[in-house]
């Protein structure tokens, strides 16, 4: 004798076709371009308010006291050009994985340096987006710079998983490599 269960109609099991993951393989290309233009804008938001005052970012720099002074001006001088290069690079599409890469590790970096600054009792303003400089103790906004650049680790991180994309040079000239 069968059970009534064992006689019901067995559904198929999910193929990936619906939900969220299908949503995800059906448009990725197109989640791969809002990911590729907001880390875009992120990186064009950090440097450009640091290309104007190259003296200032090094002070800003420095005032992590974490390089040591022989390091301070030319990272100071080089981080907003090196960020508006991954912007750059981001917007064209090209070396989309690896500039993902990199701004993932230099994000990691902001973050750890941004920590450090809270465990050490310093009191600065971060820098991002402009100049930073000291604050008076209590005025910091570390844990809010921590999360925004948590946050911007997600499309880089996208980026590192499913680099191809819509609208990208990279894909323009060497087909769809990825």
């Amino acid at each position: 004798m069968t059970s009534m269960a064992s006689q019901a109609p067995v559904k198929d099991a999910p193929t990936g076709s619906g939900g969220l993951r299908g949503f995800v393989d059906t448009h990725q290309q197109w989640i791969s371009l809002v990911m590729r233009v907001l880390l875009a804008v992120m990186w064009f938001k950090y440097s450009l308010g640091k290309l104007g005052t190259p003296e200032s970012n090094a002070q800003s720099v420095r005032d992590f006291r974490i390089l040591p002074e022989s390091l301070v001006t030319p990272f100071g001088y080089a981080q907003p050009y090196f960020e508006l290069a991954l912007g750059l690079l981001l917007i064209l599409g090209l070396g989309t994985r690896l500039v993902a890469l990199m701004s993932a590790l230099l994000l990691l970096v902001y973050i750890g340096g941004i920590i450090s600054l809270g465990a050490r009792g310093i009191a600065i303003s971060c820098g991002c987006g402009g100049s930073g400089g000291l604050v008076p103790k209590g005025h910091t906004r570390y844990t809010l710079d921590v999360i925004r650049d948590l946050i911007f680790m997600i499309p880089a991180v996208w980026l590192v998983w499913k680099p191809a994309s819509k609208f990208s040079l990279e894909r323009a000239l060497l087909g769809d490599p990825i």
